[in-house]
């Protein structure tokens, strides 16, 4: 009697990954919150913050709302990660519909007031002002994309949480580029990109230690931040980029 052979397919084990550290990921993330709001104090402290808020002698209006919307949006990001931490999340979400009228004006108010300041003459250092618009106005971009995505991923709370971060990245960079970094022998043009680095680089700890991985949505994230602050310098150079804040003006 012939016999069949019956082969039973063999599957490879998933990948195991480290259980999430809940406490971990809560006093990481409220740690983060703080220590954002601590270098947006420093980097501004000496033009807005300490010079008086609504007193401060700022060369346009517009620049008094956007400086109170941002700041704003730092005050509003720290506590959402507060509740997460209190282990308010019923908090954190009713909060979350408020807090995410924020981003449109945030995004028409960085354009405003990057373009104002092109018209303005603004120069970051040794370059002129059209390079220098590339800087912000690039990264309200990327602020754009990203806080969308995490918009988009808001029932996903492990993607949701390392999107907003990111995306406040985007917006603290330019606190860092107002560092003194030539104090510690670092050129102040790469300013930004050392402080911006150095937070991804401390997230990238963090999820390698408790995760053993890099989570999906740091993997495409923290390199478009990155790339913003790295390679805005660069692309405001170009002639492309004259010709367009030629056309802003």
């Amino acid at each position: 009697m012939a016999t069949e052979a019956v082969v039973v397919p063999i599957s490879r084990p998933k990948p195991t990954y480290r259980p999430v550290n809940r406490t971990a990921e809560r006093f990481f993330y409220t740690g983060m919150a703080l220590l954002l709001c601590i270098c947006v104090y420093i980097g501004f402290g000496p033009t807005y913050f300490r010079a008086g808020v609504v007193r401060a002698p700022l060369p346009s209006p517009i620049l008094h709302i956007h400086g109170a919307v941002f700041t704003l949006w730092m005050l509003v990001f720290t506590l959402q990660a507060a509740f997460i931490s209190a282990r308010r999340v019923q908090w954190h979400r009713a909060f979350g519909t408020v807090a995410f009228c924020l981003p449109p004006l945030m995004i028409v108010l960085g354009i405003v007031a990057a373009i104002d300041a092109l018209h303005r003459g603004v120069r970051i250092g040794p370059l002129d002002s059209p390079t220098s618009l590339a800087f912000p106005l690039i990264n309200i971009v990327i602020f754009a994309f990203v806080i969308y995505a995490s918009w988009r991923a808001r029932r996903r709370p492990d993607a949701h949480k390392r999107l907003i971060l990111l995306a406040t990245f985007s917006l603290v960079s330019a606190a860092f580029g107002r560092f003194h970094w030539d104090a510690v022998g670092i050129p102040l043009a790469a300013g930004p990109a050392t402080g911006t680095g150095a937070m991804i680089l401390l997230l990238l700890i963090f999820e390698l230690v408790t995760l053993r991985r890099i989570h999906r949505s740091t993997m495409w994230a923290a390199p478009l931040v990155l790339a913003g602050v790295v390679f805005a310098v660069p692309i405001g150079m170009t002639h492309a980029w004259h010709t367009f804040a030629s056309w802003l003006m």
